[in-house]
């Protein structure tokens, strides 16, 4: 097998992992309509789902460790080495990925975004679900809610409606992924820190490992949406 083929299929695995974290955010979306519906406390559904996501994680995590000793093993390998060189690469591959994934714990998964924005999505949908039960009004002033959602569902850096919101930990600002994470790459092919774009935000150093996708801010931005079509 040449390096070519090699890159080839860590292409692959990455189209792969994409489609995980798709499948990620069908399961959330999922289990909190189970949520919205339905007792969450001994819910069996929803246990399903988050036993479903973190096995998604686990596999996501999984993939990440193989592409990065991959990687690293055949960064090592000379292009005009004997082909026979390459043989021994598989094994190398195969040592190190299972010293690693033994060191692994899957206490660590409940750090995942996914995870956490799963788990987020939950006590979000159970805390609307008991408000809900309490406060039974409904539509007090749409014109003032449709005003307000569109003021909180802009990004800040492209002026327009978000389609996956994703959550700064450290300030609770909102930005679509795709903006803040070029803005994030941007900055780092700058060798600068990535600044909240908030305006009169005081956070100076936004990181991807701070982002978590807001589920229930892209429900809303979707059923927003549906409304609007109808009227």
């Amino acid at each position: 097998m040449s390096l070519s083929a090699v890159h080839g299929t860590l292409s692959s695995l990455k189209s792969c992992q994409a489609d995980i974290g798709t499948g990620m955010d069908i399961v959330t979306d999922v289990a909190m309509d189970l949520a919205e519906t339905q007792d969450q406390g001994d819910n069996p559904g929803i246990k399903e789902m988050e036993a479903m996501i973190l096995e998604c994680a686990k596999l996501d995590r999984e993939i990440n460790h193989f592409v990065d000793i991959v990687q690293q093993v055949t960064s090592e390998v000379n292009t005009q080495q004997q082909p026979e060189a390459m043989f021994s690469l598989s094994a190398k591959v195969k040592e190190q990925f299972t010293e690693r994934i033994a060191r692994l714990s899957d206490a660590e998964l409940q750090s995942h975004p996914k995870v956490v924005a799963f788990m987020d999505s939950m006590k979000n949908s159970l805390n609307q679900a008991n408000q809900e039960s309490v406060e039974n009004t409904e539509e007090l002033d749409e014109d003032i809610a449709v005003t307000q959602s569109q003021v909180n569902f802009t990004c800040p850096l492209t002026q327009v409606e978000m389609v996956n919101p994703m959550k700064n930990k450290k300030c609770n600002h909102h930005y679509d992924e795709a903006a803040i994470l070029g803005l994030i790459k941007a900055k780092q092919g700058q060798k600068k820190k990535c600044r909240c774009p908030v305006v009169g935000c005081g956070n100076t150093d936004v990181r991807q490992s701070d982002l978590i996708p807001d589920q229930m801010l892209r429900r809303k931005i979707q059923s927003q949406k549906r409304h609007s079509s109808r009227t």
